[in-house]
């Protein structure tokens, strides 16, 4: 076995650290069975140095028993080598850079790979999760809240999923701001696919984060471990758009049972897609409706030390004639109908149909099946 020590600032020799490595990825040992055997023996090395029959008084199953007992040296050795390369890194609950407010959970996870900014991983940031399928509304809000919290200092930490995530990173891009990324997979398999480009500019302006082996399958068991992570890193989470019964209120709920705050975007009743935002906000989460919310509620915490923000320059509102308005303002923020629309106005049909796509062009509306539109202005 070759134990390089990948890590310099792990505080592990190079022998623990690669019995770190081979007990974090022992079948049946999660993060706090990793801490109860580190605390009865004292070192990793150690667990790996008991007999069968020390081990099974500790109540450990037949397939962990067979794993401490003979482990894969060589998946060890592969995951050493990944970290060798640039810009990946392999952190332990032991090292000096392993952020101080993951340390706090009751199950931290021991081991974390990084790929992309180490440093970020301690700097304040704002967990953005909400629903996979947003409504353009929530996307819209997601991607100017991460870009405008990006913009005052804040690290905008997210799921990598589709919907509101994808639009939060997207956002902190837009700011040239740094975003962290957290997986339910290993970080040479990307989760979704489709995200791959986003994870390559995730990983060169911010950073991608897993508690999982690099080549880890994205499995369903592994996102709501995954979402701890995310909540634990933050000093809050904010929530866009969920409903009752969405991952991410898994996502509100770990952050309270971890002692941060919790936030969430209103929306209207008849929307599906925030009953689980207001329902948040009937349980105490603070109401949002605008960036400068978030920085208020934070303020206690925030920026002890001033925190170098960029400021983009703001976008010119378009200037619209009479009958664009009077279409604008016939259009809800939730799903509204063109023939409800062709009602309110009072314009014909081709009008209202004219009027729309020009409306979409500028940015002020967005089309959804079923002939249905929304509104994403003031």
């Amino acid at each position: 076995m070759s134990a390089n020590n990948t890590t310099q600032s792990s505080g592990l020799s190079a022998n623990e650290f690669a019995h770190w490595l081979a007990l974090n990825q022992t079948a049946g040992i999660g993060a706090i069975g990793f801490q109860r055997l580190l605390q009865h023996f004292g070192r990793a090395s150690e667990v790996f140095c008991a007999d069968a029959g020390t081990l099974r008084q500790l109540g450990l199953r037949t397939n962990t028993l067979k794993d401490l007992l003979k482990p894969d040296w060589h998946a060890v050795q592969e995951q050493q080598n990944w970290a060798l390369q640039a810009d990946n890194a392999i952190i332990t609950s032991a090292c000096p850079s392993y952020p101080g407010l993951l340390l706090q959970l009751s199950d931290p996870p021991p081991v974390l790979f990084v790929s992309g900014r180490i440093d970020l991983l301690g700097s304040p940031q704002i967990a953005i999760v909400g629903s996979r399928k947003p409504s353009p509304g929530g996307a819209k809000n997601a991607s100017q809240l991460g870009q405008a919290l990006s913009q005052h200092g804040l690290v905008v930490t997210s799921g990598l999923a589709y919907g509101i995530d994808a639009a939060a990173h997207q956002g902190a891009l837009c700011a040239n701001g740094p975003t962290i990324a957290v997986l339910g997979s290993g970080l040479e398999n990307i989760y979704p696919r489709r995200h791959q480009h986003l994870a390559q500019r995730i990983r060169e302006n911010g950073a991608l984060l897993s508690e999982w082996a690099p080549t880890t399958a994205p499995l369903s068991h592994h996102f709501p471990r995954r979402n701890r992570i995310i909540s634990g890193l933050s000093l809050a989470t904010l929530v866009i758009e969920a409903s009752e019964k969405s991952g991410s209120l898994i996502t509100a709920k770990l952050a309270l049972e971890q002692g941060r705050e919790v936030m969430a975007v209103p929306g209207a009743i008849q929307n599906p897609m925030a009953a689980g935002c207001n329902r948040l906000i009937q349980d105490g989460a603070t109401l949002i409706t605008s960036h400068q919310d978030v920085l208020n509620n934070l303020n206690g915490f925030l920026l002890l030390n001033p925190v170098q923000t960029h400021h983009l320059p703001s976008p010119v509102k378009p200037k619209l004639d009479p009958s664009q308005h009077k279409i604008l303002y016939s259009v809800d923020y939730n799903p509204t109908s063109i023939d409800n629309i062709v009602v309110q106005s009072g314009l014909t049909i081709e009008q209202v149909s004219s009027i729309l796509l020009a409306l979409e062009l500028l940015g002020q509306v967005s089309s959804a099946p079923g002939g249905m539109y929304y509104r994403l202005t003031n």
